[in-house]
């Protein structure tokens, strides 16, 4: 299977289709693949990888949202080190690379 890449290929040169939503002055990585000549693979093979129906219609969430999630995650899983434990933990691997 062929595959073209470029690095930093201008917006302003891509087909209209490609280009919509984005910034006319960027740049932009285009990866090209060639499709398989086999087409006749299953539909589970054929999208592999891809998310399913149910996957795809779910809603993004905003960053408030993923914010009160980790705060949430942080309030129901506290921590079993104090600050100062976490701290002399980290100073004791930083000084591992000086002793070499």
């Amino acid at each position: 299977m062929n595959k073209i890449v470029r690095e930093f290929y201008p917006v302003s040169s891509l087909p209209d289709d490609l280009k919509a939503g984005l910034d006319e002055d960027a740049l932009v990585r285009i990866v090209i693949e060639e499709t398989p000549e086999d087409r006749s693979g299953s539909p589970e093979t054929m999208w592999a990888g891809y998310p399913d129906d149910e996957e795809a219609s779910r809603p993004v969430a905003s960053i408030t949202e993923v914010l009160e999630g980790i705060r949430l995650y942080k309030a129901s899983h506290p921590s079993t080190e104090t600050e100062e434990e976490v701290v002399r933990r980290i100073r004791e691997l930083r000084d591992e690379w000086d002793d070499e």
